[in-house]
């Protein structure tokens, strides 16, 4: 399995760490950690890109950074909190890393969280279906100069 992104595999290791029934409460308290929207892209919330796999609402945007690294922007509604779990996991572990090592991220590296011990495969699917949206959004990022 390729290496993961340091950020990523820190949440992969924190999941590794807790059992049963913990796993999905630290999901729920990412949750609650997506930050909003920024002003600028609240206004121009039409101009982020759908992850049309997912039942929840999951809007996902990307930008580049000077640097070459991705930024990344998520908003999905409170009433999905597994899924905004899965996007906060995604936007912390990935944003800040460039779009090469973002589409080396395994799709099921959620597997190595354990978390298909308290989420049925059905579930599952969403965190594989933002990841593979993040990868395409990224290898497509705008410069962060050209937003304004």
């Amino acid at each position: 399995m390729s290496e993961l992104p340091r950020k990523l595999q820190q949440i992969v290791e924190d999941f590794g760490l807790l059992e049963g029934q913990e796993k999905l409460e630290y999901l729920l308290e990412l949750a609650d950690r997506l930050p909003p929207l920024p002003e600028w892209l609240l206004a121009r919330r039409d101009s982020m890109d759908m992850v049309h796999e997912c039942m929840t609402a999951v809007f996902v945007y990307a930008e580049q950074e000077s640097d070459g690294r991705i930024r990344f922007y998520m908003d999905v509604p409170p009433e999905g909190p597994t899924v905004r779990g899965y996007a906060t996991i995604l936007q912390e572990g990935l944003s800040g890393e460039t779009a090469a090592t973002i589409a080396a991220v395994p799709t099921e590296f959620y597997l190595q969280m354990g978390l298909q011990q308290v989420l049925s495969g059905q579930r599952l699917n969403g965190i594989g279906a933002i990841l593979e949206h993040m990868k395409r959004v990224a290898a497509e990022a705008r410069p962060a100069a050209e937003r304004a």
